[in-house]
């Protein structure tokens, strides 16, 4: 990776930063002999300075000299083997000092670079950690709990976690509630709710509630076991950025080195009066024109925003998707459980006397109660969030018709809940005013659950609407606004569900289009005829019938990743909250990291042109080597710099 095409580590770099320590200071005491001591040719001082020298040129030259025999045996010439003629080269014409800064800050930015990748590592290894080695299971068969080893479970087994202890697998609470807290794994900070049948994973906290859960995964299939794995493979990945680079290396270095040589026979033969000094300007040319900090510009940024990210709760499966977000102009998405919650819930509650708004409820939610269609759920759910208590309990003759709603005798009361169809049937005569709501209500795209209660004389009646609909996230608006904000040129929506749903959703979030009545293949078909007439469409999408799009996109995104197996499979970018917060971030953070790119290319290659430009008018070796290195630092640090990045807040 970058400058060192070799690299395995996986600690952190102590022996390079040991080695590259040792280079500069037995290169500075060689300095001071040489400087202050009065060294002359053939004296005591001189050949210490040289001794000491010597062992700073092992130090920060032994690594590359391996690096550059590796590659010569597999037909390479790389900046390796650059690097290392031009340190002999400089020891040749007696500029030790020169050749030591050289190898040093060679040194210095490969353990720059080394440490990135280590940092990278660290920031998701250390989860692992995390996961307990031991879990508390229990023994059905002799009604007691047994400490075993975490690698010895089984799915399907049953295993007690208490209060402050980690959750050792991936599993669903089947008793008791608790509080877990989920940072570590999805960069949520705020304490997640677990209830039984709630989703619990391994390396995340327990709070005050003892649990438990039941195992639905293999240790090695666990949320966090594939994360680490995917990181590893992501590093392995290489950027457009980085292929390209790669691509002209071999040949550049050759390049270079024919062109050194032809300076040293022109240099020669033109104006120098021996070949020590045709010599001394085919190394400084040697030096000027070596491209290291090209090479280690993209891998250095990739590497530190990838761990960045990471940290942040947005994962990406290479570095080619983080470049490719950066250059992404449209953003298609999915709307049930993307832009909304997934699930439904009352936005309104309307009655022909706003004082009946209560009773109107508590009629509704007693013969809901005895239903089993999935609307029922938010009519009790409003109930409960207006803390109404008193709920009629005295209730005969309910009766189901599908497609059409329910009713029951309530209270003296004869009480239905659903469609108009099913008022008429019993010769309901419901008010002007209720029909004229009932339409505004699906105008906006809702369910409208017609509530009437009636008696025999019409004394008491009581009339209603409920509006029912998939409830958008509280921070959807937002996000878009964002997104927009950091260079996202348009917003689509891209939904199954009727137009009527779909053209309200779109006003009400500031999205640029929409596309309603959606198939799968449909999805895949309009992310194609946006791809005509933009250059890079990313989709994000939460579930299986989102996979199409999401893999025919240029960058497909998973909504809560930390719980869909198919999104972390699919997609190239995994936001593990189950929320758009981290939307922006892995945006703003693929667009520094574009940047950050822009910047070091630029500047590297700027370097590489002032000093080729410089090697004929004169440049000293020794600041040439301190120039070419120097940006070699310069780009790292550069990238090593968004590890530090201070994150804007997007919620």
């Amino acid at each position: 990776m970058g400058c060192k095409e070799h690299h395995h580590h996986s600690g952190p770099p102590i022996f390079e930063a040991i080695e590259t320590a040792i280079c500069l200071i037995f290169g500075l005491i060689g300095f001071g002999v040489s400087r202050y001591l009065g060294a002359t040719e053939g004296g005591g001082p001189a050949t210490l300075a040289i001794a000491l020298w010597v062992v700073a040129y092992i130090a920060g030259g032994y690594r590359p000299f391996i690096e550059s025999i590796i590659d010569l045996r597999h037909g390479k010439l790389s900046i390796h083997t650059l690097m290392v003629v031009a340190a002999i080269g400089a020891a040749i014409l007696g500029d030790w000092m020169e050749g030591a800064i050289l190898l040093f800050l060679f040194a210095l930015a490969e353990t720059l670079e080394t440490f990135a990748t280590y940092r990278t590592n660290q920031s998701i290894e250390s989860l692992i950690k995390l996961r307990p080695r031991q879990a508390t299971r229990l023994n059905l068969a002799h009604d007691n709990d047994e400490i075993i080893e975490v690698e010895l479970l089984n799915v399907k087994d049953l295993i007690r976690v208490k209060p402050g202890e980690r959750f050792p697998i991936d599993g669903i609470v089947q008793e008791g509630e608790t509080w877990v807290d989920e940072s570590t794994l999805t960069g949520e900070s705020e304490p997640i709710h677990k209830v039984i049948g709630a989703d619990v994973f391994s390396g995340t906290m327990n709070g005050q509630g003892t649990v438990i859960v039941e195992m639905t995964k293999v240790i090695a299939d666990t949320t966090l076991e594939r994360i680490v794995h995917m990181v590893h493979e992501a590093q392995a990945q290489k950027t457009p950025t980085q292929r390209f680079v790669e691509s002209w290396q071999q040949p550049y270095v050759i390049g270079v080195f024919a062109a050194s040589l032809m300076v040293l026979i022109g240099a020669r033969l033109v104006h120098s009066t021996d070949w020590y000094d045709a010599f001394y300007h085919s190394m400084v040319l040697l030096v000027a024109a070596s491209p290291c900090a090209v090479v280690v510009s993209s891998p250095s940024v990739m590497l530190s925003a990838i761990a960045l990210a990471g940290r942040r709760g947005v994962l990406f499966k290479g570095a080619v998707h983080l470049e490719s977000l950066g250059k992404v102009e449209v953003l298609a998405m999915d709307k049930t459980g993307t832009v909304t919650m997934g699930r439904p819930g009352v936005t309104e509650v309307w009655a022909t006397r706003e004082q009946d708004i209560p009773r109107l409820l508590a009629l509704a939610s007693a013969v809901e109660k005895q239903s089993e269609h999935p609307l029922a759920i938010p009519v009790m759910e409003e109930l409960k969030r207006r803390n109404i208590t008193s709920i009629p309990t005295n209730l005969r003759g309910f009766a189901s018709h599908t497609g059409l709603g329910v009713h029951a005798q309530v209270e003296g009361l004869w009480v239905g809940i659903g469609r108009e169809a099913l008022f008429e049937s019993h010769d309901v005569i419901l008010p002007e005013a209720l029909i004229e709501n009932v339409q505004r209500i699906r105008d906006l795209g809702q369910t409208a659950l017609v509530v009437a209660g009636t008696d025999e004389n019409n004394q008491n009646n009581i009339y209603g609407v409920i509006g029912v609909a998939d409830q958008l996230r509280p921070e959807a608006a937002r996000t878009i606004a964002i997104i927009k904000e950091l260079g996202i040129a348009k917003v689509v929506l891209l939904t199954g569900d009727h137009e009527r749903v779909a053209a309200p959703i779109a006003k009400q979030l500031g999205i640029d289009e929409f596309r309603a009545g959606l198939l799968p293949d449909d999805k895949v078909n309009e992310i194609a005829r946006l791809s005509k007439n933009y250059q890079s469409i990313a989709m994000i999408g939460d579930g299986i019938n989102d996979a199409p799009s999401l893999a025919t996109a240029d960058v497909g995104i998973a909504m809560g990743g930390a719980g869909t197996d198919v999104a972390i499979e699919v997609a190239d970018v995994v936001l593990m909250r189950d929320n758009l917060h981290a939307l922006p971030l892995a945006i703003w953070v693929s667009r520094l990291a574009r940047k950050r790119v822009r910047q070091n290319m630029i500047f590297a290659f700027g370097t590489i042109a002032v000093l080729v430009i410089a090697s004929f008018f004169d440049l000293p070796l020794w600041l040439g080597v301190l120039a070419h290195e120097g940006s070699t630092v310069v780009v790292v640090f550069n990238g090593l710099r968004i590890l530090w990045e201070r994150t804007p807040s997007f919620e």
